[in-house]
């Protein structure tokens, strides 16, 4: 089985989503049998590497509401991620663009580090208050899960899986994905939003099904002509019995 997630670094849900259904899979049978794969989106691509506003003053800005509100909003997120045992610091974080945090995440999947940079990006994001836009800071993340700091500080130098991350970009479009974390299971079902466990343990129980159900095949055609010779010899419909 195979789940595509498509998910950004900046958005609380897609952490949340995370951890809800990496619950879901501690508690699949055939955990060992799913390949979980990320995928790149950007929920503001213009944003800028720094910026003066925190995240309650950009939430407010962006959905047109008092800072109050904003911050309010946030404390419930807050909430919401330590019941899946997250640790969300919203006064200190910095928002950013993750472009480059997406490029450094498809650089440690070529190196086989796929899940604990996933994991370490999210993480200095939302509970160590780091910035995902400054290059040295990417470098030091990947050097924490166990790549090369300085090969990852030259890559993020140049435009490398820089078409990767715009090819992501670009198939979620073409699935009509306006909102992350968004979740499609084996190009089939899709799940939209951090969905209770239930939800994604129902969805791998049917997906898994359908998977080791046998298949069912249909005869299609038939030659009249054939059938009516090879009747009178226990072959009928184009085929031969035993």
């Amino acid at each position: 089985m195979r789940i595509d997630i498509w998910s950004d670094y900046a958005c609380p849900f897609c952490y949340i989503g995370k951890r809800r259904l990496e619950h879901a899979l501690s508690q699949f049978a055939d955990r060992d049998s799913v390949e979980v794969v990320y995928r790149s989106f950007q929920l503001d691509p213009s944003a800028p590497v720094h910026t003066d506003q925190d995240i309650h003053d950009m939430l407010a800005a962006k959905y047109g509401m008092t800072r109050e509100k904003a911050k309010a909003t946030n404390d419930q997120l807050a909430e919401q991620a330590q019941g899946v045992g997250l640790d969300f610091h919203f006064d200190g974080m910095k928002p950013t663009n993750t472009f480059d945090s997406h490029r450094l995440a498809h650089y440690a999947k070529d190196q086989g580090k796929a899940p604990e940079m996933t994991e370490r990006l999210l993480r200095a994001y939302f509970t160590d208050s780091l910035n995902l836009g400054e290059r040295p800071v990417l470098a030091q993340l990947a050097a924490e899960v166990g790549l090369d700091e300085a090969a990852t500080a030259a890559m993020l130098e140049t435009e490398a899986y820089k078409d990767t991350v715009n090819e992501d970009i670009a198939e979620g479009q073409r699935l009509n994905i306006t909102g992350v974390p968004f979740f499609v299971f084996n190009n089939k079902y899709a799940v939209s939003g951090a969905q209770p466990g239930p939800v994604f343990t129902e969805v791998l129980d049917t997906v898994w099904a359908e998977e080791q159900a046998a298949p069912v095949l249909q005869t299609v055609g038939g030659n009249k002509a054939t059938d009516q010779a090879a009747g009178d010899d226990g072959c009928t419909d184009g085929s031969c019995s035993v």
